[in-house]
């Protein structure tokens, strides 16, 4: 079952993106900022928050999904899937937080990377097998 796994795991890296835009959308409500980020300062970091996340999630679920679709064990599904949400869960929390450094946001980044460097080197060995 790991293409359920994947599924899961994308389904939940989906409802970030929801909730994610769901902070731009009420930014720009109470600010009355109807394209771009206004010249608000939090506004410009929610729109990079959101961004990172969309761009973050596109090869994340790819991963996931290949790996499902190459019949990976349904356990390395789970580690990818839980550790790359993790990864974005962290990231955003921290940007949202700091335009600057901060724990989440670096920490999130090195969860992302390292999953898809050793997922896609995963998928390099699974996909000729």
């Amino acid at each position: 079952m790991p293409l359920k796994a994947a599924a899961f795991y994308a389904a939940l890296h989906i409802l970030l993106l929801v909730v994610l835009t769901g902070l731009v959308i009420r930014r720009r409500r109470s600010q009355l900022i109807g394209i771009g980020d206004g010249g608000d300062k939090l506004m410009m970091r929610l729109i990079r928050v959101h961004g990172n996340a969309a761009e973050q999630a596109a090869p994340n679920l790819a991963l996931l999904i290949l790996m499902g679709l190459l019949a990976a064990p349904v356990w390395s599904v789970h580690l990818f899937g839980f550790i790359s949400l993790a990864g974005r869960v962290l990231h955003a929390f921290g940007l949202s937080q700091s335009a600057g450094g901060s724990l989440g946001r670096v920490s999130g980044m090195v969860l992302t990377l390292n999953c898809l460097i050793i997922g896609a080197l995963g998928l390099l060995v699974l996909a000729f097998l």
